[in-house]
Order: structure tokens, then C-alpha cells, then sequence
């Protein structure tokens, strides 16, 4: 029976215990993760065994980002990372990037997503070193990078052939010529942000538009600097469902009827729109039967007129809907509301 016993228990330690192992471990944040490398020399095997627990590398918010990232990436168990975040992260810069591209080239060689939000001391320089080790790149995202130009996606598009997902948000030296080139070498683009890129006018968004027809999220938020011009060729984009257009103050009627030929949108972001009406709410709510969130915040032309409309045609599909500092649209009780919008969770109005 003893031996029995010390069989079972061998059979445990062998088998169901590595399987518990990994189970958790995938559950498991990469820094704890790590921290569980160091227990013991048989959980460092075990853990070191599966290689989809090394295939994304997360630095966000740390210090030392470059060091550690090279570090990381001279690691065997780190030849096939597939995501890397360096969000927010500290002491991060383009020689530690160009040290990469030298000594860690093959490493990224499957990498897919590539996260540089707030990574201030990058500049065209890191983005081509890094890039050039990149060719199945799909997402890549440099939020807040006030050093990036148009040289940057120049090096982008000449390495990254496969980008579907490209955020450029407070990105403020980029201009139409970024457009032209996204436009011209991501047609399969699926989603785009382009927040405060001030520099970018009518004409560079809609070569986006023309040639990158699948798009499917689009966020232009606090760009006042586009024209009703700008949304004339907006239709093409028969897949779009996400539009953020907050504080697009020359956005009118006009251009928000060309904006309802995109029949697919789900979420549309009006906040501070201030020049539009009923009239382009109303053509909204005729043609986008599957919005499921609006936001009207701000717009003193709208009244119950357009509620109403929306009411007929998307009862079914509003959950969330913001007409906080709409003047012209009573406040209603939520029992009023739910009459009206049966499936709706958020409803702001104004005080």
C-alpha cells in the first residue's frame, strides 16, 4: 500500500500538478508570472515549458523600461514574443531601440502589437529601428509621442506591410502626408485614431476614406479643423462602426447625413458637435438602426424631435445615450425613458 502510495504521488508531481500549474499560470499577470520563476529550480522548468505563457512582454509604467526590454529579449524563452506594451514606461529611448534592432533582431521577428503610448523619448529614429525588426507587425501605437513625424510612419509603412490597427492620438507633428501614406499602404486598415493630430485637414482624411474601406473604428476626437468637405466620402466605409467626432465644431447637418450612409455604426460620439441639429440627428437615427450609443452632449440644437426619431428606429439597440446640456430635450423619469428605449442602462441629461 506504502508503494501504491509513493506511485500516486509520483503520478501527481508528474502530471496533474503541471497541468494545475499551467492552468493558473495563464491566469497569472507576466510580473507574477516571474516572481513564480524564482520559487524553485522544478517551477522555473515547468513554467519555462510552455511557451504561450512567454509570448507577450509588459513593461507598462516601469522604470529601467530599456534595459529590462533587452534583457527580456535576450531570453530563449522570448524568441517568438508576440505583444510587447512599454506604455507609460520610465528610461525607455531610441538607442535602447537601436540596441534591439543589433543584438535582438531575430526576437521580434513574430511580434504583432507594439504598444509606445507615452514613450516621450522615442523619436522617428526608435520607430525605424524598431520597426525594422517587425514585418508581421499588426498593431502599433505611439499615443502622446510629441517627436514623431511623417519620416516615422515613413519607416512604418516601408517595414510593417500588415498594420490593421494604427493609433497616432496627440501625435501633434503628424500631417496629411502620415494620411497619405497610411492610406496608400494599409488598405485593410481597421481602425484608426487620429485625437489631437492637428495638423490634419480635409484633404488627407478623405484619401484615408477612399482607400481604406475597411475600417472599422475611426476616432477623430477634438479636431475641429475638419470640414463637412472631410465627410463627403465617408459613405465608402460600409464597415465602420465605431466614430468618435467629439468637438468636431464644424461638423453641420451636411456632413452628419453623408456620415448616416455608414448603415453599420453601433457607437457615434457627437459630444460638442456643436453646429449640428435635429436634422442630422434625425437622418442618423433613419439610417444607423443598430446604434447602440450616442452621445449628444452639449448640443443646444437638438430637441425631443430627434429623441423621438431615434426612439422609432433604434428602440432595440440603445443602451447608452447622452443628451446632458441638450436644453431643447426635457428631462424625462426613467420609467419615461424606458418606454422609449427599453434596453437603455446610461441615460445623462441635463440638469
Amino acid at each position: 500500500m506504502e508503494v501504491e502510495g509513493e506511485e500516486q504521488t509520483s503520478i501527481w508531481n508528474k502530471e496533474t500538478v503541471p497541468k494545475v500549474m499551467k492552468i493558473v499560470s495563464t491566469r497569472l499577470a507576466q510580473r507574477d508570472l516571474i516572481s513564480l520563476l524564482l520559487l524553485s529550480p522544478w517551477i522555473h522548468r515547468t513554467l519555462i515549458s510552455y511557451p504561450s505563457l512567454w509570448l507577450s512582454i509588459d513593461l507598462r509604467e516601469m522604470n529601467n523600461a530599456g534595459d529590462r526590454l533587452i534583457a527580456a529579449l535576450s531570453l530563449p524563452r522570448y524568441q517568438h514574443v508576440k505583444q510587447i506594451s512599454l506604455e507609460f514606461s520610465q528610461d525607455i529611448d531610441d538607442d535602447h531601440l537601436e540596441v534591439i534592432k543589433s543584438k535582438c533582431f531575430g526576437s521580434l521577428q513574430d511580434l504583432e502589437s507594439l504598444n509606445l503610448n507615452g514613450c516621450q523619448k522615442i523619436s522617428d529614429k526608435g520607430i525605424e529601428a524598431v520597426t525594422s525588426c517587425c514585418p508581421k507587425l499588426k498593431v502599433f501605437s505611439i499615443y502622446w509621442n510629441v517627436r514623431a513625424t511623417d519620416e516615422g510612419v515613413k519607416h512604418l509603412v516601408k517595414n510593417c506591410k500588415y498594420i490593421v490597427d494604427l493609433n497616432f492620438s496627440g501625435c501633434k507633428h503628424l500631417s496629411d502626408k502620415s494620411l497619405q501614406l497610411v492610406a496608400d499602404n494599409y488598405p485593410e486598415l481597421e481602425s484608426l485614431n487620429l485625437t489631437r493630430c492637428v495638423k490634419m485637414t480635409d484633404s488627407g482624411l478623405q484619401q484615408v476614406f477612399v482607400k481604406c474601406s475597411f475600417l472599422q473604428s475611426l476616432n477623430i476626437y477634438a479636431l475641429s479643423s475638419f470640414t463637412d468637405e472631410a465627410y463627403k466620402k465617408i459613405s465608402v466605409l460600409s464597415h465602420l462602426k465605431f466614430l468618435d467626432l467629439c468637438g468636431a465644431q464644424n461638423l453641420s447637418d451636411d456632413g452628419l447625413s453623408c456620415i448616416a450612409k455608414c448603415k453599420k455604426l453601433v457607437s457615434l460620439n457627437l459630444t460638442w458637435c456643436v453646429r449640428v441639429t435635429d436634422v442630422g440627428v434625425i437622418a442618423i437615427a433613419e439610417s444607423c438602426t443598430s446604434l447602440e450609443f450616442l452621445s449628444l452632449f452639449g448640443i443646444v440644437g437638438v430637441t425631443d424631435k430627434c429623441l423621438e426619431a431615434l426612439s422609432k428606429s433604434c428602440a432595440n439597440t440603445m443602451t447608452t445615450l447622452d443628451v446632458n446640456g441638450c436644453i431643447g430635450i426635457k428631462r424625462r423619469s426613467r420609467d419615461d425613458l424606458l418606454k422609449l428605449f427599453p434596453y437603455l442602462r446610461c441615460f445623462k441629461v441635463h440638469s
